[in-house]
């Protein structure tokens, strides 16, 4: 079945087939993340959120991801989601994410042995983007780290990783432990939903007590939210708009849904969306886009390495990767832009006369730009922003341009 959706007025129609959906949120057969499993007993399998249910009852349209029964969209087209997200508000079901506290009075030493974040800078119910690396300057995932003035760390990390996050975690706590330091780990059974647009701090205000303005990007709280008490409302997102991400009790997460599904400003919104979403923003899929054999310097993530962690190279990896951000990578994480046939994750980038020099990792036609984007690693001679380079799409080269992220300016709230 075919979803058809018209975006804006240049009359660009652009046909969402159920194996593209798939191919954008990073399900499909050609992506690195966890393969869509057929319709059978295999479901019965699949790890449910606590608003499996209320997905269904709205028109969700499940698939597998990360092991998780997740909806890829609901009744709208993924277009008409994807730009509801950019006007308006919608809500995103993460619960499937791995949310966990750090506790102790070592917990900052603790992070920091695993990140390159400067964990020990931030202020009180302050976060941080930040990377967990291997000693080879791998990436093992990216995560959100936020220090609370309640004497925890509260990290979110991908679904994806959760596992491996997770044992990765218990093995340095072990370490710690064995040296007699003071840190422990709690792996929460919370639900999570990502409330994103730019009406959103409109729609949320009306159920908080607390002024939504003084929170602003990368800030975190516990509020009551709709009279649900024992939120933790962080100002963050994955669409590049300004939205929040609320830990919320699973006994009451359907209850808070449905109340701000009130607002005729509210739509429910699926993996689909998010993932166009996130590349017009132009932030990594974990899997896709960075992986255990890219390094923080070849994915363009510097900026998430705190200035003293470059100095001390106190964290794993740092004696590979430090070096690296004076003396360049031979491949670099870009954009690219082009028309014509979508540009998907695999497809060969290749020089002006034909030479293959890197290979794209996601991609999907822009529904604000009317354009396919793209993200992908070439070599470093051919990455700077506005170079004419090849894609190719059906064994043929189409034209595309090397071009600067985000592709749709984000608007997160700094105040």
């Amino acid at each position: 079945m075919w979803a058809r959706g018209l975006v804006g007025g240049s009359g660009l129609a652009l046909r969402v087939s159920r194996d593209d959906l798939l191919r954008v949120a990073g399900l499909g057969c050609a992506g690195r993340r966890q393969q869509q499993r057929p319709a059978s007993s295999a479901e019965a399998t699949w790890k449910k959120t606590q608003l499996f249910d209320f997905h269904r009852e709205h028109g969700g349209k499940m698939v597998e991801f990360a092991g998780w029964s997740m909806p890829v969209q609901y009744k709208d087209s993924h277009i008409a989601s994807h730009m509801h997200t950019r006007e308006h508000c919608s809500i995103f079901d993460v619960s499937h994410m791995l949310q966990t506290k750090v506790h102790g009075k070592d917990r900052v030493k603790f992070m920091e042995s695993l990140v390159v974040a400067d964990v020990a800078e931030l202020k009180d119910n302050q976060g941080t983007l930040s990377l967990l690396t291997t000693e080879k300057g791998g990436i093992i995932d990216d995560l959100i780290v936020t220090r609370t003035d309640l004497g925890y760390l509260y990290v979110v990390s991908n679904a994806g990783c959760a596992d491996k996050d997770s044992a990765h975690m218990k093995t340095r706590l072990a370490e710690f432990k064995a040296a007699g330091l003071d840190v422990d780990l709690e792996f929460l059974d919370e639900a999570l939903i990502a409330v994103q647009g730019p009406s959103m701090s409109r729609v949320l205000q009306e159920g908080l007590k607390e002024d939504l303005s003084k929170l602003t990007f990368m800030t975190s709280a516990l509020a009551t939210v709709f009279g649900v008490p024992g939120c933790r409302v962080t100002r963050c997102g994955y669409t590049g708009e300004d939205g929040v991400e609320i830990s919320v009790p699973q006994s009451r997460v359907v209850e808070l849904t449905e109340k701000l599904l009130v607002n005729s400003e509210v739509k429910l919104a699926g993996l689909g969306a998010r993932d166009s979403l996130r590349l017009e923003a132009g932030l990594c899929l974990y899997g896709n886009d960075i992986d255990e054999t890219t390094t923080p310097v070849e994915a363009t993530l510097v900026w998430t390495i705190g200035k003293r962690r470059r100095q001390t190279k106190d964290f794993p990896g740092a004696d590979i990767i430090v070096p690296q951000i004076k003396a360049k990578t031979a491949r670099k994480r870009v954009g690219l832009v082009s028309t014509g046939p979508p540009v998907r994750q695999h497809t060969p980038i290749l020089s002006p006369d034909g030479k293959v020099i890197g290979e794209v990792t996601s991609g999907c036609p822009s529904p604000c730009l009317k354009k396919n984007v793209a993200m992908g690693y070439v070599d470093a001679a051919f990455a700077k922003n506005g170079t004419n380079i090849q894609v190719e799409v059906r064994k043929k080269a189409v034209p595309a341009t090397v071009s600067k992220m985000p592709f749709v300016p984000t608007n997160y709230y700094s105040g």
